[in-house]
């Protein structure tokens, strides 16, 4: 990961956690995302180091330019400049299963210390506490992509050392970058401890999973937004504020 010059410093943990993943993004990658921070993400890697990136979205737009923030996977805006508009069954058959995809971008409500992600019950399979939406595209997206990047908050109970039901497999996870931190894969598929960010110590890190969390040597300090970065966040990608704040 190589940052661009001129940190800010002024900026927000959602603001340097989508830097941080937009770093993640090289130029002519294709990438299956969703929307809040990890479109937001790839829209600004699109504007400063990889304008050669392909958006790809679950509901169908391949190669699209958003001219605004989506609200929503369904949102029109997620057709703009699209180089195809296809089925979801062309998505995940001609793209995602044949390997075209680089980058994959998931979420649960539940990351164990493999990278395994729950979407599908907190609590017993059969008597669950709550029930999930379950895995969608997920599983398939976590099995196929080249790499999978999961940009979340640390939580204890989102982060447990076991998750309740293995709905996506970790074993494509490349990093976890979270407002405290970055976690990577070790030889074993366990997160170890990368990165932290300024301020935060690995005291509070260590708090916010529910296993014995390892850190890598030497312990980095996870690099600033720049000025730039944070211009483009702000007054051209996200203005109103709707995932930077």
């Amino acid at each position: 990961m190589t940052a661009p010059t001129e940190a800010a410093t002024d900026y927000t943990l959602n603001e340097l956690m989508c830097a941080l993943a937009a770093r993640e993004i090289k130029d002519g990658d294709v990438v299956f995302v969703g929307i809040g921070l990890p479109n937001l993400a790839c829209n600004l890697a699109r504007a400063t180091h990889a304008p050669n990136m392909t958006l790809i979205y679950e509901s169908g737009a391949v190669g699209a330019v958003p001219d605004r923030v989506p609200p929503s996977i369904g949102d029109p805006a997620l057709v703009t400049g699209s180089l195809q508009v296809t089925s979801m069954a062309d998505i995940f058959q001609c793209f995602l299963q044949n390997g075209k995809i680089q980058v994959g971008f998931l979420g649960g409500a539940q990351v164990d210390r493999f990278g395994n992600i729950n979407t599908t019950v907190v609590g017993p399979y059969d008597a669950p506490k709550v029930r999930l939406p379950g895995s969608g595209g997920a599983c398939e997206i976590a099995a196929h992509a080249q790499r999978v990047l999961i940009v979340t908050k640390l939580d204890k109970r989102a982060f447990p050392e076991k998750v309740d039901f293995v709905t996506s497999h970790g074993r494509r996870v490349a990093k976890i970058i979270t407002n405290m931190g970055v976690l990577e894969p070790d030889a074993s598929g366990e997160m170890v401890l990368t990165s932290l960010h300024p301020g935060v110590t690995f005291e509070a890190v260590q708090a916010a999973v529910g296993w014995t969390l390892r850190k890598a040597e030497p312990l980095k300090t996870s690099p600033l937004p720049s000025a730039r970065e944070i211009e483009l966040l702000r007054t051209k990608l996200d203005p109103q504020r709707r995932h930077i704040k």
